[in-house]
C-alpha cells in the first residue's frame, strides 16, 4: 500500500537565460533536448512555491500569482506532482501555491523557475532527500530549462544520449562569483504579449518545418565550447559576440518555422540595433543581446560600462524599466527548515 504523504515545504527558484538555446526536444515525454545548452542563473528574480501534502485535502489544489489554476497550467503542474508521488510511493493530494515576482508567460524563464521550484517543494514535502543532480532532472520534466534553475551561476546542461534520460541533467560550470563585474540588463518593454503557443508546442514546429534548423543543430557544439572558454577567461571581447551569434541564429529559426513565431516587438527589434549600433561606434563589444521567446531582451554588460547603456536602452520608444542584475544562487528552501535534498554539484574553479 502507498504510504500516505504529509509535509509542506516552500522554495525560491530562480529564472535563466540561455546564452545557449535548447530548442527543440527528441523526446517530449522526457522533455530530452537535441542539444546542451548554457545559461546564466539570474538574482533578483524568483518564483516562490509552496507545496503541502495532507490527508484533509479532497483533492489537488492549485493556485498561481494567486488565482485558482485551470486546463494546461493545472494540468502541468498536477502531472509534476504525480511524478513525486510515484518517486515517494505515496499518495494524497496537495496544495500548491506559487508566485512569481517578475511578468509570468512572457519570455522571462517564468516556467523554468516556477518548475525549479515546484519539483524542489513536492520533493522535500514528500519526504523525498534528493540529490542537485536528481532534482535537476525532475524539475526537466516539467520545463526543460528548469533543470537548469536548480543551480546557481553558469549552468550547462547535458543533453544526454540515453532514452531513459538517466544522462540529461545540469550541473554548474561557475559559480555565482566567478565573474563579479558581468551584469545583465533585463529590458522589460511596452506591450510584451502573453504567448499564445507554448514553447513545447513551439519548439517542435520549429523541429519539424524550419529549413535552417538542421543547420543550426550542426553548429551548436562548437559555438558551446567557445562561449564556455569565453565564460572561463572572462573574456567579454570574445562572450558577447558570441552570445548576439548564438541568439541570431536562434531567432532566424523561429521565424523560418511555419508558421512564423516572431516573439520580438518593435521596441525589442530596436533595442538589439541599438546595442549593434554603440558596438560599432565604440569599436569594440560594449554589450551583448540576447532573448528567449518572448518580446523582453537580456543586455550582458561589464559594470564599467552598465550606467550609459542603461541610460541609452532606457531612451528606446517602448522600454518600460530596465533591471539590473548578476549572476545568482539556485534554488533554496525559504521555510526555516534545512533543505532536504538539492545537494549541489562540483563547481569548477576559474
Amino acid at each position: 500500500m502507498p504510504r500516505e504523504l504529509r509535509g509542506v515545504a516552500t522554495y525560491d527558484a530562480p529564472p535563466n537565460i540561455a546564452l545557449v538555446k535548447y530548442w527543440g526536444v527528441r523526446d517530449a515525454e522526457l522533455v530530452l533536448p537535441y542539444n546542451s545548452s548554457l545559461s546564466v542563473t539570474l538574482d533578483r528574480l524568483r518564483s516562490r512555491t509552496r507545496v503541502r501534502f495532507s490527508p484533509s485535502l479532497e483533492e489537488d489544489e492549485v493556485v498561481l500569482n494567486g488565482v485558482r489554476a485551470t486546463g494546461g497550467a493545472r494540468a502541468a503542474v498536477l502531472r509534476m506532482l504525480e511524478l513525486v508521488r510515484e518517486l515517494a510511493r505515496g499518495s494524497g493530494s496537495a496544495e500548491v501555491r506559487s508566485e512569481n515576482n517578475f511578468p509570468t508567460a512572457s519570455g522571462l524563464a517564468s516556467s523554468a523557475s516556477g518548475f525549479a521550484a515546484l519539483a524542489a517543494a513536492a520533493s522535500a514535502a514528500a519526504g523525498l532527500r534528493l540529490s542537485g543532480r536528481e532534482l535537476s532532472r525532475l524539475a526537466r520534466r516539467g520545463s526543460g530549462s528548469a533543470a537548469r534553475s536548480i543551480f546557481g551561476g553558469f549552468v550547462r546542461w547535458e543533453a544526454g544520449r540515453r532514452p531513459d534520460g538517466k544522462d540529461s541533467f545540469a550541473r554548474t560550470l561557475f559559480g555565482p562569483g566567478h565573474w563579479p563585474e558581468l551584469l545583465d540588463l533585463v529590458v522589460l518593454v511596452e506591450g510584451a504579449p502573453v504567448k499564445s503557443v507554448r514553447s513545447a508546442d513551439a519548439m517542435q514546429a520549429t523541429v519539424r518545418t524550419s529549413p535552417e534548423y538542421a543547420r543550426r543543430l550542426a553548429g551548436l557544439p562548437r559555438r558551446l565550447a567557445r562561449i564556455e572558454r569565453a565564460i572561463a577567461a572572462r573574456d567579454p571581447g570574445k562572450l558577447f559576440p558570441l552570445v548576439m551569434e548564438e541568439c541570431d541564429s536562434f531567432r532566424e529559426v523561429c521565424e523560418t518555422t511555419f508558421p512564423s513565431l516572431d516573439y520580438l516587438t518593435p521596441s525589442s527589434r530596436a533595442i538589439l540595433e541599438e546595442v549593434r549600433a554603440l558596438n560599432r561606434a565604440a569599436g569594440r563589444p560594449v554589450a551583448g543581446y540576447t532573448h528567449d521567446a518572448g518580446a523582453h531582451v537580456h543586455l550582458f554588460t561589464l559594470e564599467r560600462d552598465a550606467k550609459s547603456l542603461r541610460r541609452r536602452i532606457a531612451a528606446v520608444a517602448g522600454v518600460r524599466s530596465v533591471l539590473v542584475v548578476r549572476p545568482g544562487p539556485g534554488t533554496r528552501r525559504v521555510d526555516g527548515r534545512a533543505p532536504s535534498g538539492a545537494a549541489p554539484e562540483r563547481r569548477r574553479q576559474p
